[in-house]
């Protein structure tokens, strides 16, 4: 279901989907309010859900939806990327949290990684929330650590932290994966989502 104020985005991402196998537009919802009551006839399995609406907002939307139909993955379209609106929405419950700039390919995955019990955070967003994974975190990462983390949170790709850094690929993933393993987690969006349970960030 897709979930947002605006028409014309409404139809934008219909024709995303529209003919991509294994996933279809069950019902279009213009704000929250309406959306609770397409989800309770239509019961999709995913909610694409805009932020700021008329009426019922979607964090407001997200939680009694929740609620009412926790079988129902939540993801979280919008223009927002402030750490208020990904801190509500992460909060609020939601599997997934990207910015419409997202290209049609990243659109139709994350609906597929949701649908299976996954998560999913742009890129944009996994950057800016590890940035906040600080000492007050009480996890104690290695300088190295810190090195690979502050580039990493500046949205930069394995392989250029590695150039950066002058190491492999390879020593790049081994310091995430302590990172990771210090929160209890084994990839980027489930090192921000576990920080925010624990209000690390």
């Amino acid at each position: 279901m897709i979930v947002d104020d605006h028409r014309v985005v409404r139809d934008g991402l219909r024709g995303i989907f529209d003919g991509v196998p294994g996933i279809e537009v069950v019902a279009e919802a213009g704000d929250g309010h309406e959306a609770l009551a397409r989800a309770r006839t239509a019961r999709p399995d995913v909610v694409l859900m805009d932020l700021r609406m008329p009426g019922l907002d979607g964090v407001g939307a997200i939680e009694r939806l929740s609620a009412a139909h926790p079988e129902i993955r939540v993801v979280v379209l919008t223009t927002y990327d402030t750490d208020a609106d990904v801190s509500r929405a992460l909060a609020a419950g939601v599997a997934g949290y990207l910015l419409k700039d997202a290209p049609r390919e990243e659109l139709q995955a994350a609906v597929r990684t949701a649908a299976a019990g996954g998560r999913v955070l742009a890129q944009r967003i996994t950057s800016q929330l590890m940035a906040g994974l600080g000492p007050k975190s009480g996890v104690a990462p290695s300088p190295r650590e810190l090195e690979v983390r502050r580039l990493i949170a500046r949205g930069a790709a394995n392989k250029e932290v590695a150039r950066a850094l002058l190491i492999s690929e390879t020593t790049v993933k081994t310091h995430l994966k302590h990172v990771f393993a210090k929160l209890g987690v084994d990839n980027r969006a489930a090192a921000v989502v576990a920080a925010m349970e624990r209000r690390l960030i």
